[in-house]
């Protein structure tokens, strides 16, 4: 078994204020719904230099101590691995302004259930919500997807 493998790595960050959330309403024809904010880790940037920045440009919030709390990876067809790292954090100074990437604002995480949530948004609240939880992974069998939460 191979033991190098490429690998795209992005992130997303719950930041939240008490019982609220910072959301995004993604505007993209690939991944569109209510998500985190978040994007890809640049070549030879930190990982948590890298959320710190996502945030930034798509809320204007600059984010501190960032905190690693899950994962979600899969194998795209092209056999590439590709990963999200999973960061929350509730310390951040500035003011939320949205970006080309969609609409940004503040709900409850009550509320944000009741939208209209981008593709595997569900299953990722229950990494960031459920310390027992670390890994949304999924693969295919069978010529279909298959979901587990590790």
């Amino acid at each position: 078994m191979a033991r190098i493998e490429n690998v795209t790595i992005t992130n997303m960050c719950m930041v939240f204020d008490g019982s609220k959330v910072l959301v995004q309403d993604k505007k993209d024809d690939d991944y569109s719904g209510i998500t985190f904010p978040g994007g890809h880790v640049e070549k030879g940037e930190s990982l948590t230099d890298a959320v710190i920045r996502e945030v930034f440009e798509e809320t204007g919030l600059k984010i501190q101590s960032p905190q690693l709390c899950g994962i979600k990876d899969w194998m795209r067809e092209d056999g590439t691995r590709y990963m999200v790292l999973f960061y929350k954090t509730d310390k951040f100074e500035g003011t939320v302004t949205s970006s080309d990437e969609g609409e940004v604002y503040w709900i409850t995480l009550e509320d944000m259930k009741n939208k209209k949530l981008a593709y595997g948004m569900d299953k990722m609240l229950e990494v960031f919500l459920d310390d027992n939880i670390s890994e949304y992974f999924f693969y295919k069998e069978d010529g279909k997807w298959v979901e587990e939460l590790k």
